[in-house]
Parts: C-alpha cells; structure tokens; sequence
C-alpha cells in the first residue's frame, strides 16, 4: 500500500465535512496522470474551496491552487492557506501566471494546479485563458473537477488534451460544466 500524500488529520477532517453536508465523491486522477491543470467549476460561492479541496483529501490528491499573495501573508490565516496548498501570486507585478505555471509543472516530479478559470464567483461569460495556455506549453492535460451541490457531489469528471485550438475546446469543456450545478445556479457555467 502506497503512502498517503496527504495527512491523514486532514483526511479524516474531510470525511467529517462530507459526513455532516450529506456530500460524496465521485471519479478519480487517473494513476498515471502525474502532471496536470485542473479546473474548478462551476465557482459561484467561498464555500467551494472548503468543498473542492475536502475532496481532493479524500482521493488523497496533494492539489494545488493559485491565490492572491495577500492571503499566504495574512498574520492570522496565512499559515491555514498554506497548508491547504496554496501557490501565492502576486498581481500587483507585472508577471506571467502562465510562464510561472509553466516553470512550476518544470520543478515538480508530480503537480497538480487547481484553477478557477471564471476568476470570480458571479457569473463571467468570458473564462480566463491562462489556465489554456499553461497546460499546452507544459504538455499537460487538463482534468475537469467539478462541484455539483445540486446532487451533492465533488470530483473529478474526463481527462482533456488541449489541441491548440482554445475556442473549439473551451466550448468543449463549457459542455461538461453546464452539466453541473453551483451554489448560485444562475452564477453558474452557460
């Protein structure tokens, strides 16, 4: 039997948050996927990441996400941000997300990123491309998480390989999202 990525406190601190909410997990990262940008969506709540991120504990996933700098800096809840698999990016520089992800999947033997593409929690009818790009020039695949609090379910759904062609397979991967639904339905995937 392999060892845990994860700690087993946080995997149990998971199973408790899915216990009480009624909530399951459901699909899996494919063993052989070792590398990967994964995206969260539908976005339209705080609660998401608390959800998302007790679900990767529980497929014993050592995810990774971007936030804001400001966050990992907090006096009182950095350190908790951090532990949780934060990746500080500081937006106030004028810097490449994309070419910092890029060197990221570089250094590790193993990586997951989680992003957010929407960029807020309303409604945004324009995806940010970023998460796109990153994954083609890492030679990565794309992996379609997902939040469905209309069935109660968290998880992981297909495997994507971007072709280059960013519209066709933006509309693609919308297609499986409006499949799910958010906190907000109306902020949700259209």
């Amino acid at each position: 039997m392999a060892a845990r990525k994860t700690s087993t406190f946080w995997y149990y601190i998971a199973k408790a948050i899915f216990g009480v909410t009624g909530w399951r997990q459901t699909g899996q990262v494919p063993p052989e996927i070792k590398k990967c940008m994964m995206i969260a969506a539908p976005h339209t709540s705080n609660w998401d990441i608390i959800m998302a991120r007790a679900a990767f504990y529980i497929m014993d996933v050592d995810v990774r996400f971007t936030v804001k700098s400001e966050w990992t800096e907090n006096p009182l809840l950095g350190w908790l941000v951090k532990a949780i698999g934060a990746l500080p990016v500081n937006r106030s520089r004028n810097n490449s997300l994309v070419d910092g992800m890029v060197k990221l999947f570089d250094q590790y033997q193993e990586l997951v990123i989680l992003i957010t593409p929407e960029g807020t929690r309303a409604y945004q009818p324009k995806w940010r491309k970023g998460f796109y790009y990153a994954a083609v020039e890492a030679k990565v695949p794309i992996l379609l998480g997902f939040l469905d609090y209309k069935n109660k379910e968290a998880g992981v759904g297909p495997v994507f390989w971007p072709t280059g062609d960013y519209e066709k397979d933006l509309e693609e991967i919308k297609a499986y999202y409006r499949t799910k639904t958010g906190r907000f339905p109306a902020q949700g995937v259209r």
